[in-house]
């Protein structure tokens, strides 16, 4: 099951892949391989780097199951992403943006700008106040609602959302679809064209073990044009290796929006990271960590701490918050660091995150040090 090819120190406890994950052995090797040549040949392997480019979009394509290559972008981040989204749609004085108030600020920020500028309403739904956050975020939505976006899973409470419902919606209204899959993307399969989302971003440097600086950016074919474009480079043109043409054009695929030269390093760890998904396959990746869930779960009810994240399957992702009755957290969440587990602190509770190959002796150990310590 490729356990083995994660090497954390003994006395490390990670459960924070909601965070930063940790790269797995063959990514190290891919980021030595690489550096090593670099140093030895220089760039004289440049066209094996630029194919290194396309298969880490061939493989962003397998895990979200878009219909195209063609149709994902290898941005920076997903704030870059969302940003290209937010100052690249026409907006009129009057529109508006439904989301999320509990997003991560990345998920935020963008849209909110857009006030200042544009005159656009960002609308946030308080999905703590109810039961039935579909619902909900479709009622905020009118006829000058232009996009809905939203996170697939909630970074804080690991709250998962019915993405096909509104997608769904959205497709019957007109409304553009963006969808921040960061806390998704190497937790559970995700469908791309199931969901019918418009725009899905997300970062690789979490579940999906990467390095930071490398991030998916999909954008439906039928809304490309929609996008104005805000960066221009020498990458993001239909033809980038002639440098002498006096007349371009934006290239026809999603690389319209990679302006200038790819993070290759990154680019090579990244797409190391992946193979493993691809070998193991996310269902069972899923399935595997879905486990661990479970099992964290339990230990939460055993000891009587409060569960700040949902225990419905169909809710749930890989993300565990709780709070241990009678705590002072913020004291509680230093000692755990100091002890060398590596959690979060989210929502007044600590936040654990284990992944697929996190043996559970590890987590157990993980609560009954937040026993012992709080």
């Amino acid at each position: 099951m490729c356990h083995n090819a994660f090497h954390l120190e003994k006395d490390l406890i990670h459960v924070n892949h909601a965070g930063v994950g940790p790269w797995p052995s063959r990514s190290v090797v891919a980021a030595e391989r690489f550096a090593q040549e670099n140093m030895q040949l220089g760039s004289l392997q440049y066209p094996a780097w630029t194919a290194q480019v396309a298969k880490l979009r061939q493989q962003f394509a397998w895990l979200i199951a878009a219909p195209s290559p063609d149709d994902i972008a290898i941005l920076k981040n997903t704030s870059e992403a969302l940003s290209l989204v937010a100052f690249g749609l026409p907006w009129a004085t009057g529109d508006n943006v439904v989301g999320i108030r509990q997003e991560f600020p990345s998920n935020r920020l963008p849209w909110q700008a857009l006030q200042a500028r544009y005159g656009v309403q960002w609308r946030a739904v308080d999905i703590a106040k109810t039961q039935d956050p579909e619902t909900a975020l479709i009622a905020a939505c009118d006829a000058s609602t232009r996009v809905l976006a939203v996170s697939a899973v909630q970074y804080a409470s690991g709250f998962k959302l019915d993405l096909e419902r509104l997608g769904r919606f959205c497709r019957s209204r007109d409304i553009l679809f963006c969808i921040d899959a960061i806390q998704q993307l190497g937790v559970a399969p995700f469908d791309v064209q199931s969901v019918q989302a418009d725009f899905v971003a997300a970062d690789g440097h979490k579940w999906l073990l990467g390095p930071e600086g490398v991030a998916l950016f999909y954008v439906r074919e039928a809304v490309r044009d929609r996008l104005e474009l805000n960066q221009y480079g020498w990458h993001m043109v239909e033809n980038p290796g002639d440098f002498e043409a006096e007349r371009w054009q934006p290239s026809r695929t999603a690389r319209r929006f990679e302006c200038g030269s790819p993070n290759h390093l990154g680019i090579h760890v990244q797409s190391a990271s992946l193979s493993l998904f691809e070998e193991i396959g996310i269902e069972s990746v899923s399935a595997q960590l879905q486990t661990r869930v479970v099992h964290s779960l339990e230990q939460i009810r055993r000891a009587g701490y409060t569960l700040l994240s949902p225990a419905a399957a169909e809710r749930r992702a890989g993300i565990i918050t709780f709070r241990p009755p009678n705590s002072d957290v913020d004291s509680l969440y230093r000692k755990l660091m100091q002890h060398r587990v590596l959690c979060a602190q989210r929502m007044g509770g600590i936040r654990f995150s284990p992944h697929f190959y996190t043996p559970l002796e590890r987590i157990d150990a993980a609560f009954e040090l937040v026993e012992a310590l709080r």
